[in-house]
């Protein structure tokens, strides 16, 4: 086992939420801390408030892994007197990495909206307001027989190989003869440095998005048997993922909207929601974009949902909602909190893939600013 830096830890929340997703201008990424720093416990949470940073202290948390940025504005100043200027000063006596993956959390696979998606059941989800185009490539490798499934498994647990949401593992083989000449200074896997040689080889295909090419690349030729293995890239261009904010899909079946809010509040663990429209619509078609989602609503209504779940609905705004005919269910911005035990059990996956040794907790703090009565 291994104690892993915050750069390492950075690597695996990139792997799940890479910052090139994330919205123009939003301040993701570290916050506060030296990420040299081997890092033994991890804490997340969605937002960074005082309570937080001191339950951190209380437990020991070398990293605290947010989805709001602490320091969405920029700071003028570092006023020990004010709640913020103590947050800082508490995190930097106690060397606590603060980290923030925010709206590229909200748009990757897996993220904040994928998450709620799946608790409520949907089907057939898909995103409501593109933003990121993944562009794909092929990968070839010529590997001899008795290395192509430790080249097969480089490629495919690095990242190849995935089509489309439904197939992963895609790849195609096919057995070939190799001829090469090493020379004197070649120190040959198969033959000897000066002798023409000929290898039955297999070539090996998969695709794979080029976000993670060096690292498929890298991959194989750690598990490569030869000295200089032959790897070719080609670009793919009938093949891309587009990623994007908010989620669409259908329930199983239809229902009420009286009955959706309550599912909704089961699922979601909120004791209150605010709704906008008629109660007694049917709701099939549901689209969902976490956090404040008052500037999507043509979006949503576009993308044909019969019921909109979102946070944080202004007063001009529901009246917009109700000309346009589209039911909302304001749940809060605070549903985001999704994304705590998500991504535990993601990091858990992944420490336990690299080896690392860590102690991965949830923030059990309410950072939720409303009290309902």
């Amino acid at each position: 086992m291994k104690v892993a830096n915050g750069y390492e830890y950075v690597a695996v929340l990139e792997g799940i939420a890479p910052k090139k997703y994330a919205m123009e201008g939003d301040p993701i990424g570290l916050q506060i801390g030296d990420l040299a720093r081997k890092v033994r416990k991890i804490m997340f949470t969605l937002d960074v408030l005082e309570n937080v940073v001191d339950e951190a202290i209380e437990k020991g948390v070398d990293m605290i892994i947010a989805h709001h940025p602490l320091l969405f504005r920029p700071l003028k100043k570092i006023d020990f007197a004010t709640p913020q200027g103590r947050i800082v000063k508490k995190l930097i006596k106690h060397d606590i990495i603060v980290y923030a993956a925010h709206t590229n959390l909200d748009i990757a696979d897996g993220g904040v909206n994928d998450v709620i998606s799946e608790l409520l059941g949907l089907v057939d989800t898909e995103i409501i307001v593109p933003t990121y185009t993944e562009k794909y490539s092929k990968i070839v490798v010529y590997t001899p027989d008795f290395a192509e499934e430790s080249i097969r498994l480089a490629l495919v647990n690095n990242g190849a190989g995935q089509f489309s949401d439904r197939y992963s593992e895609c790849t195609f083989s096919v057995e070939g003869t190799g001829h090469f000449l090493p020379n004197a200074e070649a120190n040959p896997t198969i033959g000897n440095p000066g002798d023409l040689e000929t290898v039955r080889e297999i070539r090996i295909e998969a695709i794979f998005p080029r976000s993670k090419m060096d690292q498929i690349v890298k991959a194989v030729k750690l598990s490569h048997p030869y000295e200089v293995p032959a790897i070719d890239i080609y670009p793919i261009e009938n093949v891309a993922t587009e990623m994007g904010l908010g989620r669409i899909g259908n329930l199983p079946k239809t229902i009420d909207l009286t009955a959706f809010i309550g599912f909704v509040k089961e699922k979601i663990s909120v004791d209150n929601v605010r709704v906008i429209g008629d109660l007694d619509r049917p709701v099939r078609k549901v689209g969902i974009i976490g956090g404040d989602g008052n500037k999507f609503i043509h979006d949503v209504k576009r993308a044909g949902a019969d019921v909109y779940i979102t946070g944080d609905i202004y007063y001009h705004t529901g009246h917009d909602l109700l000309a346009i005919d589209l039911p909302t269910i304001d749940a809060g911005h605070y549903i985001e909190k999704v994304m705590k035990a998500s991504l535990l059990k993601q990091f858990e996956e992944a420490s336990q893939l690299h080896g690392y040794e860590v102690d991965l907790i949830v923030s059990e703090r309410n950072t939720n600013p409303f009290t309902f009565y």
